[in-house]
């Protein structure tokens, strides 16, 4: 049924959203770790990439599904569209180098490798994030009046 595609199409990028701020947070949690378990070196920035997933069927499978019922492959329903993460990634940007000879991570020269974890950039992401989460939950509870609409023109 094509309302449940719709479902799946507002899930998946609330579930997207939501995997970008858990590693917004992550950022933000790690933004003075000197030192990771991995390599000892300073922890670096996450950032999540999406893909947008197509939900158009070629004229084939649209041709098919129309005249039967049933795409080529075997499925009732077709392909939903979406958003999926494909891949989360650490920044390559610079790290910051702080002079503190103290510092038990210290190199010789007396400089602490600091992530390199902006607060600026993370609270602008999280900020964008929180807008398309609120989009997609904006996006449901449309859907969710309209399917409400239309049940009501059958009684």
């Amino acid at each position: 049924m094509a309302f449940l595609s719709t479902v799946n199409i507002i899930g998946s990028g609330m579930t997207a959203q939501q995997l970008r701020l858990d590693i917004i947070s992550e950022n933000v949690t790690n933004s003075q770790t000197t030192r990771t378990e991995n390599d000892g070196g300073a922890y670096r920035r996450k950032m999540v990439v999406f893909q947008a997933q197509s939900g158009r069927d070629s004229f084939r499978a649209a041709m098919a599904r129309a005249a039967r019922g049933v795409t080529p492959n075997g499925s009732v329903n077709p392909t939903a569209g979406g958003v999926k993460v494909t891949q989360i990634v650490e920044d390559q940007s610079p790290m910051k180098l702080v002079y503190d000879p103290a510092h038990p991570d210290a190199n010789e020269e007396g400089y602490v490798e600091l992530p390199n974890v902006d607060m600026v950039k993370e609270m602008a992401d999280a900020m964008a994030a929180t807008q398309a989460f609120s989009s997609n939950v904006t996006a449901f509870n449309t859907f969710k009046s309209v399917v409400s609409s239309a049940l009501e023109i059958g009684k």
